[in-house]
């Protein structure tokens, strides 16, 4: 199987940082949450910051689905659905507890 420039590059960031690709996901997600809280101005109670990371997450997805299609002809797409679940998970564990409980109230 040819290696493309992008899976190249996923090797080399799991390399240089010794993670796993789904390690890398959760943090992805993880930053891209509270970045965009914090640039944008929005609580983690809003769906803004998350929908944010359901784009980057979309986005990711699609440059996959383009490399599988072009490589092997098909697409891997429980590969991505996996990869979108890991990218979400912990952003919306953040905002369904900012909505739903106190948890990040001022005292």
């Amino acid at each position: 199987m040819q290696t493309s420039p992008v899976e190249t590059l996923k090797l080399a960031i799991v390399a240089v940082t010794g993670l796993s690709k789904d390690t890398l996901h959760v943090y992805v997600g993880l930053a891209t949450f509270v970045l965009a809280a914090l640039l944008l101005r929005k609580p983690a109670r809003s769906i803004v910051p998350w929908l944010f990371v359901l784009a980057i997450a979309i986005l990711g997805e699609i440059v996959d689905m383009h490399e599988d299609l072009r490589i092997l002809a098909y697409w891997r797409w429980l590969d991505s659905l996996h990869d979108i679940v890991n990218t979400l998970f912990w952003p919306t564990v953040l905002l369904l507890l900012a909505r739903f409980s106190k948890i990040f109230e001022r005292v």
